[in-house]
Parts: C-alpha cells; structure tokens; sequence
C-alpha cells in the first residue's frame, strides 16, 4: 500500500516543480518588466534624453544639447532618438556638431556606469554639420589610450553631412562604419564632394586605420574627380601613412600616389603622381614640408623628379628643384643643337597665390648651355596647350633665354638672348 501512494503521489509533484520553475523564471521578467514602466512614467523621453546626453557630453568633454522632440526606447539595448542636437567644447563660439536627427543605442552597462568609459552600440547621424577646426582643437584636449575615443560596437552612419573647413568643405557626405574601437581595426566607407572656390571633387572612398587609439596604419583609397573651370582629372588615389591628431591632424609621413587622366577641351593626358613628406594641418592650412614629387606624363605632362614644399589652405604656396628625365613630345620644339641633346632640363619653380593658379608661376630651367629665367600664366599655359589651332608656336610666358649657340633656319647663331613679353593676366599677383 505505501507503494502503490507512492507511485499515486509521484504524478503530483511534477507539475508542482514546473510552478515552481515557471515561477523562477516569471519574477525577473516580471521584475524587468515593472523596471521599464517605471523608468518610462518616472523618466519621460524630453527628461532622460538631456539627462543621457549630458552625461555623455560631460565624459568626453563636450556640451551637448537637443531642442527638438526627443524619443526613446527601452529593452535590452537602450535607443534615444533627439532632434536638432548641438554640441561643443565648453564656452566655444562655434559649435563642433550639428545633426538634424540623431539615434544612439547604448547597452545597459554604459548607463549604470554614467558613461564612463563611454561605450555605444549604434549611432546614426541625419543632417550632421561637422566644424573640422573646432574638432581639431577638441581632439587635441583629448586624453591619450582608451579614453580618448567612444567605443561604437555596432557603427556608425552619417547621411546627407557636411564638413566645414577654412574656405572648402565637403557636402553630401555619406559615411559608414561598422565598428569603432580605439585598440580594433577600423574600416569605413565615405563618399561626397569637395568643394571650394574654384573647384569640385566628387569622391568615394575606403578608410582603415589599424589602431585608431595609436593612429598607426592609415590608408585611404578610391576614386577622386576634381573639375575647374574647361578641365577635370578623374583619378585613383591612394593616401597612407602614421596618423597623429595632437596640435592639428598629421600623417608622418604621407604616402600618397595618384593614377590619373587630364581632360581639357580635346586634350586627354594621362598621368602619375607620387609625394612622399610629412603632411601637417595646423591653423586652417595643410603642408607638405620637406616633400619629395615624382610625376610621370605623357604629351604635355613631363616626367619629373623633384624636392621641395607645400602649403595649401586660403593661398597656395608650391616650391620644387628637380629635373625633367626628356622634353615632353607636345611641348615646343627647340631649335638644334638643344633640340638634339638628351641632357636632363634641371627646373625650379615657385608658385604663391590663388589655389586655382590664377597668379603667375616663376620658372628657371637649364639644360647644356641653355638658360630661361621667367614667369608662365598658367591657365594660359593650359589653353594653348589645349587649343585645336595655336596662334603662335610658343607658349605664353614673361622672361629671358640665353643660349650660346643655336640654328634658324640653316643659320648657326651664337651669344644668343631672346626676351619673351606676354602681358600678365589683369587677376595676377606679385611673382613670389
């Protein structure tokens, strides 16, 4: 009998262990669920958002705002959606960012630990206006390894940005990021166009950094098409080198190396160029000092070899000796004996002004016993050079050329000074 209520008993007390499982099981659901209706009466999304986002503002060192209508949304991960956010360094005139909406997921750890360390899981920015110069300047109070970057471990999205630089920015910015972490490889995708005074650059590009915490391994690669005014240069390029970003942005040194086709009127030249310095942004304008060049053309690009600098920002300053290997095959022809020799022309050239060339261009060449001191126009340079009929067998230029011997027309002529006069271009600038 004792076994027989045994057995009678054994079918009762499973179901009650399953209540109890069940049960187990339902109270941490039940608790979670409570916690989020009380987080969602007690903390509405216009009082926790400026609360979130000042903490995060206040952990990398920004003041962040948003007076747009604010949402949010609790579960697992934690999302905020704000609209017209601003944000920047304490007392700055300028803000660093400006975004039309934005979305931040953060995991639950993040909030427990008042942002520090800063951990995301998803950014997503609509409409961003970026400053570069007020990001510099941030970047550079920034305190060194970890801290200095958020982690963003399901990435980041920018549609329709901007980058506002000193006289350029970039527009239709689109970018996209699968994760950020300072000690993790970095792979993004950009795209947009360049845009200044004179000139537009539409590009699409690839970006890795190998330790973005470090800066080592920077590269960047992709298609580029700047165009002026008769001319465009679609081109392949590619940039790398030790990114830093104290004191201003800079890759010590810069590798950059560009595949490219000149299109002007009915002109196509195609080219390669190469640059090898130390690239410095500082005070709104960028430098390659000292920089090594080597440009390989053909027709009207020469094949030179050069040292020198430069410095872009609202005037371009350009400074390079170097030799060009052979006389270029669509340049003038020079009279015999120059014509004949296959010595290297040794050139210097100097340029300070206008980005857009628009300021003469002085010139030295030397080759055997040929000497020419003077100045080029060179947007004239281009249309003649360009031109599907020339109205005369030189090119525009300013300057004197001495020879010691040379042949016109079967005569042999010697002590030779001929003194070129183009009338300058009435936007010219002083000849540095």
């Amino acid at each position: 009998m004792n076994a027989g209520r045994a057995q009678a008993a054994t079918p009762r007390a499973r179901p009650r262990w399953a209540r109890i499982a069940l049960a187990l099981c339902a109270v941490p659901l039940a608790l979670g669920l409570l916690l989020w209706l009380v987080l969602a009466l007690a903390f509405p999304p216009e009082r926790i958002v400026p609360l979130v986002l000042a903490r995060v503002g206040a952990s990398i060192g920004l003041e962040i705002s948003a007076d747009g209508d604010a949402a949010s949304r609790f579960g697992a991960r934690p999302s905020f959606v704000v609209r017209n956010l601003v944000a920047r360094e304490p007392g700055a005139a300028r803000p660093l960012l400006q975004a039309r909406r934005v979305l931040v997921a953060l995991p639950w750890r993040t909030i427990r630990a008042l942002g520090d360390p800063l951990e995301l899981a998803r950014v997503e920015l609509d409409g961003a206006v970026l400053d570069l110069p007020a990001l510099q300047h941030w970047l550079a109070t920034r305190p060194p390894g970890a801290g200095r970057l958020p982690i963003v471990s399901d990435g980041l999205q920018v549609t329709g940005g901007r980058i506002d630089g000193d006289g350029w920015h970039v527009e239709a910015l689109r970018l996209a990021l699968p994760r950020l972490h300072p000690e993790r490889p970095l792979r993004a995708q950009v795209s947009g166009r360049y845009v200044d005074a004179s000139r537009r650059a539409p590009f699409a590009l690839a970006a890795s950094l190998v330790r973005p915490a470090s800066g080592r391994g920077f590269a960047l690669a992709g298609p580029v098409a700047p165009e002026g005014d008769g001319w465009r240069v679609p081109a392949w390029i590619l940039l790398s080198g030790a990114l830093h970003w104290e004191d201003g942005l800079r890759l010590l040194p810069a590798r950059f190396g560009a595949s490219a086709r000149l299109f002007a009127g009915d002109t196509v030249a195609p080219f390669a160029l190469g640059l090898h310095a130390p690239l410095r942004s500082h005070a709104g304008a960028w430098t390659l000092v000292p920089a090594g060049i080597a440009l390989r053309g053909e027709g009207l690009v020469p094949s030179l070899d050069a040292r020198g600098r430069i410095a872009y920002g609202q005037r371009l300053l350009f400074e390079a000796e170097g030799r060009i290997a052979r006389w270029p095959s669509e340049w003038p022809t020079l009279p015999p004996p120059l014509g004949a020799s296959r010595v290297p022309l040794d050139l210097a050239l100097a340029y300070r002004g206008a980005p857009d060339l628009s300021a003469p261009l002085s010139l030295r060449a030397a080759r055997d016993d040929l000497r020419f001191d003077g100045r080029l126009d060179v947007p004239a340079l281009v249309a003649w050079g360009t031109a599907p009929t020339r109205d005369s067998p030189l090119p525009p230029l300013q300057g004197r050329l001495q020879a010691a011997r040379i042949e016109v027309s079967g005569a042999e002529l010697e002590g030779v000074v001929l003194e070129f006069e183009d009338d300058p271009p009435a936007t010219a600038a002083p000849a540095p």
